[in-house]
């Protein structure tokens, strides 16, 4: 059975993409900076007959946790199949490039970048052991520079700049990585879920969990003939009218 694992998987799209995971016949860890919430996840999918799930701490933002996790599933898997970098935050909810501290971009980096170097250089290595490895690294369309540069249009953010050069600087994490795994079977991208209804959007959004989920496990189950290094948002691109970014 294929392995896979999905921090911040204990509610939202996290928990979706498990799901579905599971559905697909994958053993899936939960990652979750919590157990108990871990578990609660983990009993709400083995109630509806997933048993091949199990709960994991999993904090990105703390290095011991980060390798107690990778411990855990070495000596319980020996291989992983699919990472899913979900976990993320949005910091403040007004943010600017004039009065936003360092402090602030430091916290939602730690989450969204940093977390996920964190998390993928751990695991690497039984992410190698697996024939056909693929890494999923959860970004936005509010990180694209080409619809952030249109400074007159009425389409996109300019009140969000900690949370969308975090993500920015994801994807261009993405490409790297994928470019330095580019002779080996390793599938590596970058993916939008879309204006997702979640407590991340205040339940707000053109998409359910359920659709945002299919988006991300899409690019997990990629065949050898998929993409990587890429970008992809499926969603609204733009963003549709009645988005509040």
């Amino acid at each position: 059975m294929k392995t896979a694992l999905v921090t911040g998987a204990n509610k939202g799209i996290g928990f979706e993409t498990a799901k579905i995971l599971a559905q697909n016949g994958f053993f899936v860890y939960l990652g979750s900076r919590t157990l108990e919430n871990g578990q609660s996840a983990a009993d709400s999918l083995k109630a509806e007959g997933l048993n091949n799930v199990e709960a994991i701490r999993l904090d990105v933002t703390n290095q011991d946790s980060v390798d107690a996790a990778r411990k855990t599933i070495g000596e319980k898997a020996g291989v992983l199949d699919v990472l899913v970098n979900n976990a993320g935050i949005s910091g403040n909810f007004e943010q600017s490039a004039l009065t936003s501290t360092a402090d602030e971009y430091l916290k939602v980096y730690d989450t969204n970048v940093f977390g996920i170097v964190r998390v993928t250089q751990a695991f690497i290595g039984l992410l190698k052991e697996s024939p056909e490895p693929r890494i999923v690294n959860v970004s936005t369309a509010m990180a694209s520079l080409t619809m952030a540069a249109d400074i007159y249009g009425n389409s996109y953010p300019k009140r969000y700049v900690v949370y969308q050069s975090s993500k920015s600087a994801l994807n261009m994490y993405t490409v790297n990585l994928a470019y330095e795994l580019r002779d080996t079977p390793f599938k590596i991208n970058a993916v939008c879920p879309g204006w997702t209804q979640t407590d991340f959007t205040g339940h707000q959004g053109t998409s359910t969990t359920e659709q945002a989920g299919k988006r991300i496990a899409k690019y997990a189950l990629l065949g050898q003939d998929g993409p990587t290094g890429q970008y992809f948002s499926e969603e609204y691109y733009p963003a549709p009218a009645n988005c509040p970014w």
